[in-house]
């Protein structure tokens, strides 16, 4: 989701960094599903509108992505009515959940430079 240009630009940042902290404590604390296990949210992206908002995580371990998605994604409108509760907004975004590729591709950057010997 793009940001929308203008004098309104900045309040779907703030909202997604606001949701961003209130997810993570909702997560550590509130959420009993093994299957979302040790997750980090890496941003939230509210649209202009602040209809939907896309949630980026990342976990420790790659081969557990699929079942944090699945976990999520039934725990999304028991976190929607959480952040309704915490948040006071007319109408709490709705959630959807992707896993951040960009850490994993970061990670495999930074080793392929590390492999890459220095000429003598």
């Amino acid at each position: 989701m793009k940001r929308a240009a203008g004098r309104n630009s900045g309040r779907p940042q703030k909202l997604g960094d606001l949701i961003q902290r209130e997810l993570s404590e909702l997560l550590q604390r509130e959420l009993r599903d093994p299957r979302v296990g040790m997750i980090t949210i890496t941003a939230v992206d509210v649209s202009p509108d602040f209809s939907h908002a896309k949630v980026l995580y990342t976990t420790l371990d790659p081969a557990h992505v699929e079942d944090a998605a699945k976990g999520l994604q039934r725990a999304a409108g028991f976190l929607r009515s959480q952040l309704a509760r915490r948040i006071k907004l007319y109408t709490t975004p709705e959630l959807r959940f992707e896993y951040d590729v960009s850490v994993e591709r970061g990670d495999r950057l930074s080793r392929l430079i590390d492999s890459v010997k220095p000429k003598e």
